[in-house]
């Protein structure tokens, strides 16, 4: 997928994912402010996206339809997505892939049945996705928060890949882990 970077970090309690703005159409930049990061589920999963626009906002809503069948199961959500991404004639031919997360779990969904959870916290896709994921994961071992991580690797990769920029739009979410414990009442 050309034209974009979106790069997805979980660590420390948080869980951030980060696009750049550029919209290109063959060597021509045409736009350099597109949002390409959005809340989804009245704001409880954040999702990016890479590829195609209108394919990717057909997704996002169908992505929508599927959490509302499923509510707090972003997982399942996901995986019937993908199985009507694959079977579906209409949907087979979209050409884009997504990073989503809620609290619990972050996701990389494509057209070709992945539905795949990062190994180490950290997952990109998009033309610049490699260059914002190695600059991401060199910066994880160390005292940066998840977002620090995400605006430092993203503008690593806008000044590799010429199909991004450093117009960023920024989502984030605390994670399960990062709430207190419930402390019990004694009765």
């Amino acid at each position: 997928m050309h034209a974009t970077t979106i790069l997805m970090v979980r660590k420390g309690g948080r869980v951030v994912i980060g696009g750049d703005g550029q919209v290109s159409l063959g060597q021509t930049i045409v736009k350099g402010n597109a949002r390409k990061v959005r809340r989804l589920a009245k704001g409880s999963v954040i999702g990016g996206f890479a590829g195609a626009t209108a394919d990717a906002f057909t997704l996002f809503e169908r992505l929508e339809a599927k959490l509302e069948q499923y509510p707090g199961q972003l997982t399942r959500a996901c995986v019937e997505l993908t199985k009507d991404w694959r079977t579906d004639r209409y949907l087979r031919r979209l050409e884009a892939m997504m990073l989503v997360a809620d609290r619990e779990v972050s996701l990389l969904l494509s057209g070709s049945g992945d539905v795949l959870e990062p190994e180490h916290g950290v997952m990109a896709i998009g033309s610049g996705g490699n260059y914002a994921l190695a600059a991401a994961r060199a910066l994880e071992d160390g005292s940066h928060d998840a977002e620090t991580i995400v605006r430092r690797a993203m503008g690593i990769a806008a000044e590799i890949c010429v199909y991004t920029n450093g117009s960023l739009v920024i989502e984030s979410l605390d994670a399960v882990d990062a709430e207190k414990p419930a402390t019990s009442r004694g009765d």
